[in-house]
Formats: C-alpha cells, sequence, structure tokens
C-alpha cells in the first residue's frame, strides 16, 4: 500500500516526529510506501508531492516545524474541492492518507471518511489542546515550556522597574497554555477565554501585588474578552475556515490597567514564538507514540479513527467524536488556580 501523509492548520513542535515513527515502522514492519502532500490539504487538492521514506525523515526527530509545510486551506470551500482530492489520490495510488493536525484540518478528514469514502486516520496536533477526547496534543507542552519560561524571565525585569508586565499567550478558544503557564510561572492573574473578566477586579490584583512590594505579572490568552466589551481582533480578515486574526487585548488591557491605577503598564505578546524551535521530550514521546499506532490503524484499516492518548495509553476514537467540540478549561481548574490571584 502506498499511504499519503499531510500535515494542516498552524505548525508547532513534534510534526516531524510524527512521521518519522509513521515512516519508519510502516515501512520496516509493514512494507507499506509514503508519499508526503505538500502544505496541508492544498497538496492533495493540486496533487503537490514529495519523496517520504526513510532517508526523508531521519534527523528530523529533534526538529520543529514540518518538513511537508502547512496550511489552513479548507478543500470544501475549493471548487470540485472533494473530486480533486478523491482524482489526486487515485493518480498518485494513494490507498490511505494519515492526516496530522487540530480541530479543523480533523474536521475536513472526518468528513471526508464519513461523507466520501476517503480512507483516513487523523492525528491530533495542535498547541492549544483543546480536542476531545485526548488527555493532550503533541505541541501543547512545548508551548507552555516557552510561555513558562518567557514569564520567569519577566518577573526580574518587572520587579526591577516595579511595573505591570501583561504577558499574551495563544489560545483562541481554549485557555488551556494560559493556565498552565501562568500557574507554574506564579502569574498574580490568569485570564482565559473561557471566563469573561472583569477589568476593576484584574486592577484590584495588580494594586494588591504592589502593596506586598512586589511587580504583578498578568497572563492573558489572546481569545479573553472583558465582561463589558468583545473579542480583541487583529483586523477584519477570516480564514478560510471562519477564523478572524486575534491578538491585541494583552495591550488594551495594559492601557486600560495604567489609566485606572496609574501604574507603568508594559505588554509582550509571546505569539509564534511558542509553535516554534525545538519539541520537548514529552511532545516527542507522545508524537512519536502517536505516530506508531496511526500506522497500525491504517494496516488494521479502521477509517475514521484519530489516535488519542488517554492515561498513559493510545487508544483510537473517531475523528467526528474528537472535533465535534473543544475542551475547554474546567471551571474548578480555574478555580484552583485563583487562590493565587493578587
Amino acid at each position: 500500500m502506498r499511504v499519503g501523509v499531510l500535515t494542516g492548520g498552524g505548525d508547532c513542535p513534534g510534526l516531524n516526529a510524527v512521521m518519522r515513527a509513521v515512516v519508519r515502522k510502516g515501512v520496516q514492519r509493514y512494507d507499506y510506501d509514503f508519499v508526503g502532500f505538500r502544505d496541508g490539504w492544498r497538496g492533495p487538492l493540486e496533487g503537490d508531492t514529495i519523496q517520504l521514506d526513510i532517508p526523508a525523515v531521519r534527523g528530523t526527530l529533534p526538529r520543529g516545524g514540518t518538513i511537508l509545510g502547512s496550511s489552513r486551506t479548507n478543500p470544501f470551500k475549493e471548487e470540485n474541492g472533494v473530486r480533486r482530492i478523491q482524482d489526486n489520490l487515485v493518480k498518485h495510488d494513494v490507498g490511505a492518507l494519515i492526516a496530522i493536525g487540530g480541530e479543523d484540518t480533523l474536521g475536513v478528514a472526518a468528513r471526508l471518511t464519513d461523507e466520501f469514502g476517503v480512507k483516513c486516520i487523523g492525528v491530533p496536533k495542535t498547541i492549544d489542546n483543546d480536542l476531545s477526547a485526548t488527555d493532550y496534543t503533541f505541541g501543547f507542552d512545548t508551548a507552555v515550556n516557552v510561555a513558562t519560561d518567557a514569564i520567569d524571565r519577566l518577573h526580574t525585569t518587572a520587579e526591577s522597574h516595579m511595573r505591570v508586565l501583561v504577558v499574551e499567550v495563544m489560545g483562541r478558544h481554549a485557555g488551556w497554555i494560559a493556565l498552565h503557564s501562568g500557574l507554574a510561572g506564579g502569574a498574580n492573574c490568569i485570564l482565559i477565554p473561557e471566563r469573561r473578566f472583569d477589568v476593576d477586579e484584574v486592577c484590584g490584583y495588580v494594586e494588591s501585588r504592589f502593596k506586598a512590594s512586589y511587580a504583578p505579572i498578568v497572563v492573558i490568552a489572546e481569545g479573553a474578552m472583558p465582561k463589558d466589551g468583545d473579542m480583541v481582533l487583529k483586523d477584519d480578515s477570516y480564514d478560510s475556515f471562519g477564523h478572524v486574526r486575534l491578538s491585541g487585548v494583552g495591550e488594551w488591557l495594559s492601557k486600560e490597567i495604567e489609566r485606572r491605577t496609574g501604574k507603568e503598564a508594559r505588554t509582550t505578546v509571546l505569539g509564534h514564538i511558542q509553535r516554534g524551535g525545538t519539541p520537548t521530550p514529552f511532545d516527542r514521546w507522545l508524537a512519536t507514540r502517536f505516530g506508531l499506532h496511526a500506522i497500525d490503524a491504517v494496516r488494521d484499516e479502521d477509517w475514521g479513527k484519530m489516535v488519542a492518548l488517554q492515561g498513559t495509553k493510545i487508544v483510537r476514537v473517531p475523528i467526528a467524536e474528537a472535533t465535534a467540540k473543544l475542551k475547554t478549561v474546567d471551571p474548578e481548574m480555574y478555580e484552583e488556580a485563583s487562590v493565587f490571584f493578587g
């Protein structure tokens, strides 16, 4: 069998580790051939491929990003998109497709399998950790480590100048990165999309921290919203999956804090730094295990399934189930962190 592989959506550390495991086990154990589709769903749409064999994946375990490239292409928004994918899979003699991605990429894979008979297996990837049915997605641990390291560094400069530092991290609809890095980094306030925040309450935390002769750190997810306002957008453009570009809520909040408290405030937006660089050992481990089990699912012809981490075991769940709703922060977990606010 020839197996196609693609990586879609935002890049993250660990993508290459998945492909390395898929190819190594697929070639050595099952005698499969592999072809890589370039730039997410654009590859099978346009028939854009690269050779994917053991030499191609050698040395990629510690490498961030994706050797296949990625994009946010939505084939259901393209003219004759499904037919073009089907034709290109036949043209390249591809009998199965492994899609590595988040909610949008895997949502396409689920529809292609359920509605059009394309033989897909899913691997969950997102730094936001917001995919249901899996305890963790690879890329998340690396993003949290990057954000925590930044918060640790910002503590010293905040205290040197006795100013407020607002740290904006990624998280459109789920605040997992903000919660984990904020708690690990000793933030004095953590703001997440799941709960609208009161600016006056945040200012109260800030002033309380100054009274204790320390400078406050506020961690805020890019999708967090004030009680009396809307989501702050970078611009009004949308991608092919209907997502607007976020960023700016941190800067907005720092200005509000400065205006209401009279304390000097600065903003650090971590942005794509969280996506880049070398994957942590945990993400390499998880991505590798996902890859090994994904190619087993191909061997078993268990189409429409996604590999998932539940406890310490890798299991298979329907892709449609995993993408039906986002996994958001449990209110009880947020309450645990609130003990340290102020």
